[in-house]
This record gives C-alpha cells, sequence and structure tokens, in this order.
C-alpha cells in the first residue's frame, strides 16, 4: 500500500502502555525538512531560509501523540561535501540514520531527483530500519500529477508507504503523525510530556540569528557564517541580556553585514531579538557584533 489514510474517528480501547519512536528526516537540501518538523511539533524549533545548507546539525523535535512520543531528527541536506565545514554537515546527517529507529526521506514535488537519492539509498538498505517517502509541496502541483510521482519513488524499492504532503501548508501533517504513532514500538519515554526539543536555548538563539542574517542578507553573504553566543545574562527584572557575535571569513562581508551607517546589522538584531523573546518568553536585550575569521570554516569540524 503506498497512500496512507487514518481514520481518525475510530474507537479503540485506550492503551496507557508508553511507546517511543526516534525518526530521521533526511533527503537533499531545501526539500522542506526544517518546515516538516516544525509542522509536526507545532512550534518552530528549526530554522527555515532560502539558502542551501541552511541546517548543520540534527534538531531534534519532540512530539506528544496520545501515548507515543516520537522523536523527529532533523537533518543537514545530504549533498556532495568539499571542504570541512561540508564533510561535518553530511557526516551529521547520515549519524541521524545511525541513532533512528525509522528512517523518513523528504522529496521537493517540483524536483524529484531519483539519482540524488542513490546517494542514501546504500546507506538506508545497509540499515535495515524501516524506511518511507513524503513528497512534499504537493500544494504547487496539480492532483493529477501527484500519482506518476508516487509511483516514480515506489520503484526504488525500499519505501514501506509513501505520503504526499505539503509541510508549508499544512496539509497531510496529521496522517503523518498519526501512522508513526500507530507504528512507535512499546518502551518509555525519554522527554518531559511539555518539551519540545533537546536543543539547548542559546543553540536555538544563536539559529534565529543565523537566519535573520541569511534572510536579510540574501546572496550579498554565503552560507559561510556562523553565531556564537559570547554573553547570556539572566537579570534580575527577568530579562535576559545576549551578545553574539557573527563570524564571516573576509573583511568586506563585513562591511556587508554590517551595512551603511550600521543599517543591515540593526535589522537583523532587531528581528532576531523580537523571534528570540518569543521562544523564551521573556524580553531579550540583544546584542550583536561582527568578526572576522578567516579560519572558522576549514577548521577541524569533529566536533561540531
Amino acid at each position: 500500500m503506498l497512500l496512507v489514510y487514518y481514520n481518525f474517528n475510530e474507537k479503540r480501547m485506550p492503551d496507557k502502555k508508553q511507546k517511543f519512536s526516534m525518526i530521521a528526516l533526511v533527503g537533499e537540501p531545501n526539500v522542506g525538512k526544517s518546515t516538516l518538523i516544525n509542522a509536526l511539533v507545532g512550534e518552530k524549533i528549526s530554522i527555515v531560509t532560502h539558502k542551501v545548507q541552511t541546517t548543520r546539525v540534527n534538531v531534534r523535535g519532540i512530539v506528544m501523540q496520545g501515548n507515543a512520543q516520537l522523536v523527529l531528527i532533523d537533518s543537514p541536506g545530504i549533498f556532495e561535501p568539499s571542504r570541512k565545514l561540508e564533510k561535518a554537515i553530511v557526516s551529521k546527517a547520515m549519524g541521524a540514520l545511525e541513532e533512528a529507529d525509522a528512517i523518513c526521506v523528504l522529496f521537493d514535488a517540483m524536483h524529484i531527483r531519483m539519482d540524488a537519492f542513490e546517494k542514501i539509498k546504500q546507506q538506508i538498505e545497509h540499515s535495515k530500519k524501516p524506511c518511507y517517502a513524503v513528497i512534499n509541496k504537493i500544494d504547487l502541483l496539480p492532483q493529477d500529477q501527484i500519482l506518476p510521482l508516487i509511483d516514480l519513488i515506489n520503484a526504488s524499492g525500499v519505501f514501506k508507504e509513501i505520503f504526499p504532503l505539503s509541510a508549508l501548508k499544512g496539509k497531510g501533517i496529521k496522517k503523518l503523525l498519526a501512522f508513526f504513532a500507530e507504528h512507535a514500538k512499546e518502551g518509555s519515554w525519554l522527554f518531559p510530556e511539555d518539551q519540545l526539543t533537546d536543543t539547548s536555548v542559546r543553540t536555538i538563539a544563536e539559529e534565529i540569528t543565523r537566519e535573520k542574517a541569511y534572510l536579510t542578507l540574501h546572496q550579498e553573504i554565503p552560507y559561510s557564517l556562523k553565531v556564537d553566543t559570547e554573553k547570556w545574562e539572566e537579570r534580575k527584572d527577568g530579562s535576559v541580556k545576549i551578545h553574539q557575535i557573527i563570524y564571516v571569513l573576509k573583511e568586506s562581508q563585513k562591511v556587508i553585514a554590517l551595512g551603511h551607517n550600521g543599517e543591515k546589522i540593526k535589522q537583523i538584531g532587531s528581528q532576531a531579538r523580537i523571534e528570540i523573546s518569543k521562544f523564551l518568553n521573556k524580553p531579550v536585550h540583544l546584542f550583536l557584533f561582527v568578526k572576522v575569521r578567516e579560519d572558522w570554516i576549514d577548521k577541524d569540524y569533529s566536533d561540531y
């Protein structure tokens, strides 16, 4: 069976035993993994931009679905790496396959490339774990074009089920969650019921600022910038004071990031402060500094 339909009106005897499953979301860059995990969790825990290789680490989203706790791993996009940072990014993505109970491969409905999928097909088959496919962005396609895509992906012979959905529009999200919960194995939860992610608040704050930098600077600076927290001070009035450093590779990139009379960095800071404050549910005083560090992208990322 390819398409999965779930009857939400079906009556079942309540099962009080805890169930648990860890699912890795993998695929090419920009297929919508971060958008999907945010939709599944119901909160924004992974940044989303138009740039490839935005996600650099495995972000874990935690979802409670009835008596099942689902841990969804948003992994970096899989591509052919060259520099050390890129190799570390792909290594993180492959590592998600190792720790997961199941694998979910995302495809962009507008740009399905089965040749690119061959890069991870061997790892999936070697893992011997249940593997599912998600065809994302179906809202951009006419209905009669979806079934041929399902047939194309099914021909690979590795997927137990195929789910067409739209992460951005929320279409098909409930069905996917219900399916994962139904197939979760009996086991103790690893996290409290109200926890949404195991990513630290400092890391999420850094990622928010990096997202705003990408969106503000567009094509002016490549993806090769990073954000580090220099200072995090919880204040007596309930607010938090944060100092972050945006590292770039060249002096010319620093000039671009700052902008004329500091306009760009102010815009980045204002947008980041609003979203970090919303995420922390407290007032935030955010101070951004731009520094040049030419070696950061080529350093040893074995611990990245």
